[in-house]
């Protein structure tokens, strides 16, 4: 057998190992952290929806009314009215004829591709995409190629050599390690032109990017044609749990028919199917969400550029600091934390070897006096070149 102590000891020298931390108090920019208050900087509940007063009583009254567990799958007796009612409310909201509840977004994706693709078909997906697309990728049993990330000559030269089974371009909408936007018009003028269906996983950009808050679809006023499969998740800006595939009644059909991690799970919580609706009409009639959000992203990059910091393209409230090295990246968050403000380090295989971080993300909770103790903390941290070995 492989001995697993060395292998965990090899990652502990290697400042790569991680372990779980106990919050007593999880939603919110303040939380308890094993008995210290905190300022959160990492969470992706980036409306600050997830402690909402109208989203918890939603989920009481959906327990009170449903019980606690669905008790089965979708397809045995695990399909409550509310469930179908979310359903029916993110189809209209993203403009789309049917919308499917998935368990979590890795299900989603996996059961989504796994259900389209197979062998003798090719996907190709952006070297940068989530762990799930790569996942389901490489389940799908399909020709799996790769392109550098947002490189749209790179995937073009890929699809004119195609030749054979049904071609599948895959990639996340605002890429969840750097928060950068995935090139939508261009790629889906690709896949039109090669008659390839285009998947795009907006976890990170459903309910914070477009005019109404429906994602990054809506914010290149991108359609059903040109983008048939959209994938979004429910935990992030909508501060719930769960995930959804919306797309046509013929799409819809089938991954009932074929998605195993639909089919053969347990169906989410009538009661969380309750308050992500609550959620959902407060993104809809709350705007001022998003634009605090902008608002914070805004000074929050021109702060960082004045402390000398560099910065991608992000204009999501994913906000990126290099650190480089692993030992850098968990310097830094240790930093932070005795300042008290938790930043979690990311560090490989999360990102690639030299590209350990400090993932910053932003809520639209977030006062102006938590941005400057941020901001104050952030330019007390050792920027000293590192030195070559």
């Amino acid at each position: 057998m492989k001995p697993l102590r060395t292998e965990l000891e090899r990652r502990r020298q290697q400042h790569l190992y991680r372990r779980r931390r106990i919050v007593t108090r999880v939603q919110g920019v303040v939380i308890r952290l094993e008995g210290r208050q905190l300022l959160n900087f990492c969470s992706n509940d980036y409306l600050g929806l997830a402690d909402h007063p109208r989203v918890v009583a939603a989920l009481r009254s959906g327990a009170d009314a449903h019980g606690v567990g669905s008790g089965a799958a979708h397809l045995v007796s695990g399909h409550s009215r509310a469930h179908h009612a979310l359903e029916e409310e993110l189809a209209e909201f993203t403009g789309r004829a049917r919308a499917l509840l998935f368990s979590t977004g890795y299900m989603a994706n996996l059961g989504t591709v796994t259900a389209l693709l197979g062998r003798g078909d090719t996907i190709y997906q952006d070297r940068l995409n989530h762990a799930s697309l790569i996942d389901a990728g490489l389940l799908s049993r399909a020709s799996f190629r790769r392109y550098a990330h947002a490189d749209v000559p790179a995937l073009r030269r890929q699809l004119e050599g195609h030749t054979r089974g049904d071609a599948m371009v895959v990639t996340d909408g605002v890429f969840s390690m750097d928060g950068d936007l995935a090139p939508l018009l261009p790629i889906a003028a690709l896949c039109r032109q090669h008659d390839a269906w285009l998947m795009v996983d907006d976890a990170h950009g459903f309910g914070v990017l477009g005019e109404t808050g429906a994602g990054i679809l809506e914010h290149y006023r991108l359609d059903g044609e040109q983008v048939p499969l959209l994938m979004g998740t429910l935990g992030k800006a909508l501060g719930t749990f769960g995930a959804f595939v919306a797309g046509s009644e013929d799409l819809i059909e089938t991954l009932i028919q074929h998605a195993r991690s639909y089919v053969y799970t347990t169906a989410v919580p009538p009661a969380v199917a309750e308050a992500t609706r609550a959620s959902l009409q407060l993104v809809r009639e709350e705007g001022w969400r998003r634009e605090r959000l902008q608002q914070l992203i805004r000074y929050f990059r021109a702060a960082l550029l004045d402390l000398g910091f560099s910065l991608g393209e992000s204009p999501t409230p994913i906000q990126p600091i290099l650190a480089g090295t692993a030992e850098r990246a968990l310097a830094w968050s240790d930093r932070l934390e005795r300042q008290g403000i938790l930043v979690s380090a990311i560090r490989p295989p999360t990102v690639p070897e030299g590209g350990s971080r400090l993932r910053v993300t932003l809520s639209a909770a977030h006062s102006d006096a938590h941005l400057e103790q941020l901001l104050q903390a952030l330019a007390s941290l050792d920027r000293a070149p590192l030195q070559c070995a």
